[in-house]
């Protein structure tokens, strides 16, 4: 255990949980816009069917998890060793993941078909 001056334990970094809170939104956030998206186009909503027996739903989780792991290894790389960050990415992961949620409730997207 590493003690600071005070002899109390030092804090580690928040900046990887931080990065994977915002990452987590952006993911969330993704689904709900491909969602969105393939109801607004018909040309989208079939290149979104990567898998016949699935549907656009398998394009749509792919373009998602695609955005959660790039942004992850991104903002892990930039944010690795910053500190005092963990409120502020709660507040992103809240905004990106309710915006998310919006897009894939059917009275919302369908509003765009």
């Amino acid at each position: 255990m590493t003690l600071n001056n005070n002899g109390e334990p030092a804090a580690k970094p928040d900046g990887f949980p931080s990065a994977t809170l915002i990452a987590a939104g952006i993911g969330a956030f993704v689904l709900g816009l491909m969602t969105t998206w393939a109801e607004a186009s018909a040309t989208i909503k079939t290149k979104l069917n990567f898998n016949h027996d699935v549907g656009p739903l398998s394009g749509k989780t792919f373009w998602a998890v695609l955005a959660f792991l790039v942004s992850w290894a991104v903002l892990s790389a930039v944010m690795w060793k910053r500190d005092k960050l963990l409120n502020y990415a709660v507040i992103a992961f809240a905004v990106l993941t309710l915006l998310g949620l919006l897009g894939t409730f059917p009275t919302f997207f369908q509003a765009f078909a």
